[in-house]
């Protein structure tokens, strides 16, 4: 018996260890070069991601007058197909979009109310969601995020005078957090208040932690999905309300279940741009140390780096 009892114990040792062995699958990446509203259409569906309940439609509104947001014919078909409110969250900046009030003017000036219902997630205070970060504790989100079950993240990918470019990741992380949400991602978690003068890799790091925190809230990542859309591929972000021309050319739409892969995908793009094109960009990316955040990211567990992409042309 004891012998049969030692027999089991190696077994089950065994199969555990090939079990803690077995490499997870590699996030699948999907792209289209034709940035249109069916090529938006194809890259939502190829992820064949189902949402359950009431499901929010996360963007970027833009900083007038000319940022280089995802415009809401570009976008219209997919929000109508996942059947989404539109949301997003006031900036810390200052700008047309920090108070309530105006930024409902400014999605309604730049067309995102006449295709959709549309809520600011902080307008009546916010939230808390655990972080287990470096940095972060806690992650301080839109009141109303609790109100969505499902999060459709569109993201118009670019780069970002802060964080070296912005993705995916940012959208979750900066672009879900209250106004003390987003000072407490700046500081890396030292200012309430104030959300400038942080270390910047430190910065980089709790972008990821709080998109972690984002991640885990929606089912582990089951209940949020993400399209990046590579156009007008300007050194600034769209909270730049007269960003940089862009010097290179459009690339795609990609999506994928993973926003890690995602936003790896999409800087392995504008690296692969020859002839000098998109050489601002990788110096925006590189000179903010930008490709930190991707590496944080993939170290606690927000997602991979490694990746597959699958054309849809």
């Amino acid at each position: 018996m004891r012998s049969a009892l030692l027999g089991l114990v190696v077994l089950v040792s065994f199969v555990s260890s090939v079990f803690a062995a077995a490499p997870k699958e590699i996030p699948v990446v999907y792209m289209t070069k034709s940035i249109t509203p069916e090529g938006m259409v194809r890259a939502y569906q190829a992820l064949n991601w189902k949402p359950s309940g009431r499901v929010a439609v996360k963007l970027s509104t833009g900083e007038p007058p000319a940022s280089n947001y995802l415009r809401p014919q570009l976008i219209a078909d997919v929000v109508r197909l996942a059947g989404g409110t539109i949301v997003e969250c006031n900036t810390a900046y200052g700008g047309s979009r920090a108070e309530s009030a105006m930024h409902y003017q400014v999605a309604k000036d730049h067309g995102f109310t006449a295709i959709a219902p549309f809520t600011i997630l902080d307008e009546k205070g916010d939230a808390s969601l655990p972080a287990a970060g470096v940095h972060l504790k806690e992650n301080l989100v839109g009141k109303a995020f609790a109100d969505f079950d499902s999060y459709l993240v569109l993201t118009h990918f670019k780069g970002h005078a802060m964080a070296g470019f912005g993705g995916a990741i940012k959208n979750i992380s900066i672009g879900l957090a209250s106004h003390t949400g987003k000072c407490l991602i700046h500081s890396a978690g030292k200012s309430r208040t104030n959300p400038w003068g942080g270390v910047q890799d430190h910065f980089l790091e709790s972008m990821g932690e709080a998109g972690k925190s984002v991640s885990d809230a929606l089912g582990q990542g089951a209940r949020i999905a993400y399209i990046n859309v590579m156009n007008r591929l300007s050194v600034d972000c769209d909270c730049d309300g007269h960003p940089d021309e862009p010097d290179m050319h459009d690339v795609g739409i990609l999506s994928s279940s993973d926003p890690v892969a995602l936003d790896q995908a999409c800087v392995d793009l504008v690296y692969a741009q020859k002839d000098g094109e998109g050489a601002s960009l990788v110096n925006r990316i590189e000179s903010r140390h930008g490709l930190h955040t991707l590496e944080n990211a993939e170290k606690i567990g927000l997602g991979r780096r490694k990746y597959r992409l699958v054309s849809l042309d």
